[in-house]
């Protein structure tokens, strides 16, 4: 039994098991209860304001160090 032939039959079977338990437990773990809230706050990091807008001496400042 050459090498390709040997690995062709290992990723026809146990390989595709194993890979399909993986996804299903990556979606599970995405799903699982309780995970809402972080999923939440994950998604409004882009809408976060941390640091108040710079005045315009600020701006002033910060353009002409540059």
């Amino acid at each position: 039994m050459d090498t390709y032939t040997l690995l062709r039959e290992f990723a026809d079977s146990w390989a595709l098991l194993v890979l399909t338990l993986i996804f299903i437990g990556v979606v599970l773990f995405a799903f699982r209860p309780g995970s809402r809230a972080l999923h939440k706050d994950i998604a409004n990091i882009p809408l976060r304001n941390d640091t108040l807008p710079q005045s315009g001496e600020d701006r002033a400042r910060l353009a002409k160090d540059h």
